[in-house]
Formats: structure tokens, sequence, C-alpha cells
């Protein structure tokens, strides 16, 4: 695994073979999930000082997430243990690139990252002379089975009429490219949803479905982070002057923004000087929302 950090490996479950899934899910499950300034202040020690155990600590809060990730892959015919593996790959570059500075939460950035990964293990399994080597074609590899399942689409043999039209349309290729792939991923096989993660018949694929929609991790991070810049932006519009405020609102808060023409009239100043009032005030607005950020980063937490 290179270009990944350097983590306590010991600390994290073995994952071998499918038969062996179950046990692996039940270990993942027994690492905390972290709270938003915990995740911060490991974020800070692995860029700063290289420290493998918060590195470690990192990953090890993430492996749910990466397994239901895996998961939603699961129909292309290659073992889950080795879709979850190269996703655990994944989330270890995104631990690596992670700038808790930005503002966001590691799930949200690292999802990207262990998508990546498991699409690339994929394609490389398939290889690139069975589903072709064009973006359209690649997009439609990682579609075409969603959005026949959206549609009622899962007849055996092609697709035809409305289905085959919509999906093309929706993919922005042919109706015959869509037929082409769906016969040839109609030879590679599904796995059947009822069949036992292990030999002794506890727990059934299905029972590890993933949903199209928002993970749970995402929808609570996004939450978070949007609640918490709204309350932000309401603070750090403070340090403007009231005509800096109506300027940069009118220009880039609301959903149909005002021209400069527009503003220039109301304030009897020329465009230009409107252009300079909105670029200032939004430096401002960032350097403000910047040190409030920081600022609440540093207080003890409430006993």
């Amino acid at each position: 695994m290179a270009n990944v950090p350097a983590l306590k490996t010991a600390s994290i479950p073995a994952l071998g073979s499918d038969a062996g899934l179950n046990r692996y899910l039940a270990e993942i499950r027994k690492f905390p999930l972290l709270a938003p300034e915990q995740e911060y202040m490991l974020a800070r020690r692995w860029q700063e000082h290289q420290d493998p155990e918060a590195a470690t600590k990192l990953v090890t809060s993430h492996l749910r997430l990466v397994a239901r990730i895996a998961m939603g892959y699961r129909g292309y015919g290659l073992p889950v243990a080795e879709l979850i593996a190269e996703g655990n790959i994944g989330l270890m570059q995104g631990v690596k690139k992670f700038d808790a500075e930005r503002g966001f939460r590691l799930a949200t950035y690292a999802m990207w990252w262990i998508k990546a990964s498991i699409q690339e293990y994929i394609l490389r399994s398939w290889s690139l002379v069975k589903i072709g080597t064009t973006a359209a074609q690649k997009k439609l590899f990682f579609n075409l089975r969603r959005l026949k399942g959206k549609l009622g689409a899962m007849e055996d043999g092609d697709l035809h009429g409305e289905h085959l039209s919509k999906i093309a349309t929706t993919l922005g290729v042919t109706e015959t490219e869509v037929n082409s792939m769906n016969r040839r991923m109609a030879m590679g096989g599904d796995t059947s949803l009822n069949a036992p993660l292990r030999e002794e018949g506890e727990g059934e694929w299905q029972d590890w479905l993933a949903d199209d929609g928002p993970l749970q991790d995402e929808l609570l991070a996004d939450g978070q982070e949007r609640d918490q810049r709204h309350a932000l932006l309401g603070r750090a519009m403070e340090a403007l002057n009231e005509r800096e405020r109506h300027i940069l609102t009118q220009r880039r808060l609301v959903d149909e923004p005002e021209t400069l023409e527009e503003l220039s009239q109301q304030f009897g100043i020329s465009r230009e000087r409107i252009r300079q009032i909105e670029v200032r005030a939004f430096e401002k607005l960032t350097q403000a929302m910047h040190r409030l950020a920081t600022d609440a980063r540093l207080l003890p937490e409430p006993a």
C-alpha cells in the first residue's frame, strides 16, 4: 500500500475472504465514531506531526463507511471482501490528503477517494477491453444497473422501448451502446441476494443492501457543517458595515442576484465602485469566518 499513511496495522481488523466477512463487519462496528472536534485534532496531528496513531483512529472510525459503499458495488461479480479492501486503500489516501482547515468532515471528503479506488479496481478486474475506455462507457458501466432498477427494467435479455431510450438519454450514449453494455454485464453474472454470507447460513447478502440515498454518516456530517456555517456566516456578517452587507447579500447570497447597474443606481456610485465594495466585503467576510472558526476550536469543551 504505497503512498498511504503509516498506520498501526495491528489495530485494523484483518479482512480475508468473503467467508470471514461477518466477523470483519462485527469487528469494525466496535470502533467509535468521532466527534467533529476529535476529528479535527486528529487530522491536525497527522498533518503536522505524521502521527500514525492519529491516522489509525481516523481510518478505523470510517471503516463502516467503506463497507457500506463497497456493498453498493457487489453486483459486478467480484468478492465483496476485495471491494472493501480496495475501498480501505482509498480511505487511507483520503486521510493522507484531508485538510481539516477547509471546514468539511472527513466522511464527506473520503467517500470520493473510496469510490474512486473501488471503481478503479472493478475496471481493472473487468478489463478495459471488455467494457470500453471512454468516459461515457465508464459512466454507462457504473450506472446502468442502478438506472435499470429505478425504472424496473430487470427483465432478461435486451432492453427495449421506453426503458432503452430513457437510459441512453440520461447517460448521453446511444441505444446500441446501452444494449451492448447490458449484454456484457449480464455475462459477468450476479450473486443472488438471498445467498448466505457464510456457509452456516447466518445472514444474507440482502441484509447489507446499500441504499442509493445519502449515507447516514454523510447526512449527519452535512447537517452539522450546514448549521455551523450558517451560524458562522451570521456572526461574520457583523464585521461588515450596512452598505457592505447589503451589496454582498444582493450580489452573492440571494437566489436572483442584482446587477452592478441596479446597485449602482441605488447607491449613486459607479458599477466599478460597487464591484470593489463587493470584493472587499467578501474578503472581510471570509477572514471573519476563518477567525471565528479558529476561535471556536480553541474554546474548551463544556463540562
